[in-house]
């Protein structure tokens, strides 16, 4: 190892950095890929744990909703700082505490005496879990090429993807096994692992770095976001699509209502669990491709307008177990495949020196505020009742795709300059 790759990049000397000789992109992907499973993989087994809370701790399903938009809300807010630490410290860095914050966290509910103190190691975790995308998609935005970009990104997507299958068709057997306790410890640890790896081998540059300060300030680059009103368009719609986002919310309260309001038998409920995360895999790549060849907003619109169907269906059926898989499979292909593609459309329009500053207010928005829609929701099941209050809930996500539909119907994609690295995905 050379001593420019021992001494870290400097911000005060931004303007030159270094050739940084141990960047390895690929690896670079990998472990990130992996430490997005890992994210994934929580997110979908923590559901499976809010149900044993609730028995174990004897709260209300409103009382889990509130925790779950904590944890949300605080990541979000969190990512809004990342504009401006990027500046100042390494992604590296921030990916590796994150990565131990994350783990240990979700590990820690293990000693939980207290819904309290489960509420807070959780959202301490979920804190942890927030330079995964708006870090992670910078990191591999720098380190590889146009050309090559769709490609890591996608893949940095997919590593999620495999994550979220593994825990939907691992995580009820392990609960069986282990208890909601060991689960905890053996989905947290792995994550505290890959953040101490990604320190140890991940390098980088520091090129984004001196573009932003080249650009100016947090301040100017948030003023130069706000003249561009597809930005504006872009993030309203994030924030209207928070209200039915595939993971953190559609798989949360279809669980809940599968449980709850219809009590179907266990093996039931975690088949269809199971069903609607392994359907949420394809449909990312599968739009991407679209997006690519077909434009931006016609794909962004149509998984709006697809997921919207989905929660009507899926409330429609009532007890008719073909009504709800059929809700199920329109709600795996459509409710998860809107955000991936949102992030492309602003990779599209945003010039390099904002990006980071654009991608931590879009992350900021996305789940963070648009988080408050868990909140809002759990408010409604706790005035209204479980039975009559999630009807309603899956009412107001289909309402809310199809706001975020109209605000995206105006976005005109940017002009593809180069038909070649547009076939590569780039």
């Amino acid at each position: 190892m050379t001593a420019d790759q021992q001494r870290p990049t400097a911000p005060s000397a931004p303007s030159a950095p270094s050739a940084a000789t141990g960047i390895r992109p690929e690896r670079t992907l990998w472990l990130l890929a992996i430490a997005h499973a890992v994210n994934h993989a929580q997110a979908v087994v923590l559901p499976l744990i809010f149900l044993k809370i609730i028995d174990e701790f004897g709260v209300g399903v409103e009382a889990v909703t509130f925790v779950a938009a904590a944890g949300a809300i605080a990541s979000g807010l969190v990512q809004a700082t990342y504009g401006y630490v990027t500046r100042k410290v390494e992604r590296r860095w921030l990916m590796a505490v994150g990565g131990v914050l994350f783990g240990l966290g979700f590990a820690a509910q293990a000693a939980a005496s207290s819904f309290i103190t489960f509420a807070a190691t959780n959202v301490v975790s979920r804190i942890g879990g927030s330079p995964q995308h708006p870090v992670g998609n910078g990191l591999l935005a720098e380190q590889f090429p146009p050309e090559r970009r769709g490609f890591a990104i996608s893949a940095h997507i997919s590593g999620g993807n495999v994550g979220t299958v593994i825990a939907a068709l691992a995580g009820p057997p392990l609960l069986a096994l282990a208890g909601w306790r060991g689960v905890s410890v053996i989905f947290g640890i792995p994550a505290a692992l890959l953040g101490l790896a990604i320190l140890r081998w991940v390098r980088e540059s520091g090129a984004d770095r001196a573009a932003a300060i080249r650009e100016g300030s947090v301040r100017a680059a948030v003023s130069t976001i706000w003249k561009d009103s597809r930005i504006k368009r872009t993030y309203l719609a994030s924030v209207f699509g928070g209200g039915g986002r595939g993971l953190g919310v559609a798989n949360l309260f279809a669980l809940l209502y599968l449980t709850h309001v219809l009590r179907l038998p266990e093996p039931t409920t975690n088949l269809m669990y199971a069903g609607l995360i392994v359907l949420s895999v394809p449909m990312p790549l599968v739009a991407g491709w679209l997006s690519d060849r077909f434009g931006r907003r016609p794909t962004i619109v149509g998984a709006y307008v697809g997921g919207a169907v989905g929660f009507v269906v899926f409330i429609a059926a009532g007890s008719s177990l073909l009504g709800l898989w059929v809700g199920i499979a329109i709600m795996g292909l459509f409710s998860f495949a809107e955000s991936p593609q949102l992030q492309a459309l602003m990779a599209d329009i945003v010039p390099t020196g904002v990006r980071d500053v654009a991608f931590a207010l879009y992350f900021t928005l996305a789940f963070g505020v648009g988080s408050l829609w868990t909140a809002a929701y759990g408010a409604i099941i706790e005035r209204a009742g479980e039975a009559a209050g999630l009807p309603i809930v899956f009412g107001l996500m289909a309402a809310s795709f199809l706001a975020a539909a109209v605000v995206m119907w105006p976005v005109h994609d940017p002009p593809r300059h180069d038909p070649a690295a547009d076939a590569l995905g780039g």
